[in-house]
Formats: structure tokens, sequence, C-alpha cells
């Protein structure tokens, strides 16, 4: 193998969190939880020193977990998450029936929040590799995607 291809590397992490839509006209006005599923696809190129402990890896798959799972996973998992310019963070704030309150500067829906961990994720990658996707299941059969090559 002479030339090092462009290869697409994924992971999956998971995390339960509840949320509210202010002002939503359904159901999900109401506080309530999803089991989040998180795929998310960089891309670069292998390594391609025989003598590199990561000779052959895109990316080591235990340092996009711990970057996903610092960054997203433990904020995230089993918080309340709600937009921290609606009535919902006041009064969810210093209320012990909330317990981890994690207020957002947005709506917190699974087309804001991709957004977010996109930009979140993309800034911590290290050099040479590239957020490729993310795709969010909220549910198991609704989900919202984010490609690098549309934004």
């Amino acid at each position: 193998m002479s030339a090092r291809p462009l290869i697409r590397i994924t992971k999956e992490f998971r995390f339960e969190a509840a949320h509210a839509l202010w002002q939503y006209d359904g159901p999900c006005k109401n506080i309530h939880g999803h089991s989040y599923r998180l795929f998310v696809t960089v891309k670069g190129h292998p390594q391609g020193d025989p003598s590199h402990s990561k000779h052959g890896m895109v990316m080591d798959f235990s340092i996009l977990k711990k970057i996903v799972n610092e960054l997203i996973v433990e904020p995230f998992d089993h918080a309340l998450l709600v937009n921290a310019d609606t009535p919902h963070a006041s009064m969810a704030k210093d209320n012990a029936l909330f317990g981890k309150l994690y207020p957002l500067p947005y709506q917190p829906t699974c087309e804001n929040m991709i957004h977010d961990f996109a930009t979140r994720i993309s800034g911590a990658l290290p050099a040479g590799i590239s957020l490729h996707s993310l795709r969010l299941h909220e549910t198991a059969t609704a989900y919202a995607e984010w490609y690098a090559e549309d934004n």
C-alpha cells in the first residue's frame, strides 16, 4: 500500500437527558427525556510510519472517546437541558427537584444540539483529523444529521 487513503472512522456514544421546549405547541413543551445516541465520524489519513505506535490508525478510538465524553456526554448526561433565555431556566435554577440543570444558549432541539456538538468536537480534534459528520438520535426512529460539507 503506497498511498495513504482518506478514511472515515465512526464511534457511537449514548447519554440520557431531559429537555423542555419553550413555546412549542405540542407535547414536547413538557419536560420529558430521551435516550440519545450520537454517532461521530471523523476523517483523516492513517498513520504511515511503521515505527509509530498508532501506525495504520486514522485516530485512536480512545482519544475520540475522551474528547466526546468530556465535551458532550459528561455535561449532557442525566441533565435537564433548557434554553437559558426562557422562564424554564429561571424556574429550574436553584431548585433541588431538577438536579443537574444545563442551561444552553439555544432551544434544546435535536437540530440545535447537533450543531453545538459539531462546533465543540471540531475544535478539539488533533491536527490532521477533521469532523466529517454527526448523527444524533433523539428516539429510535428520529434523528438529525450534520455534515461538514454542508457547513
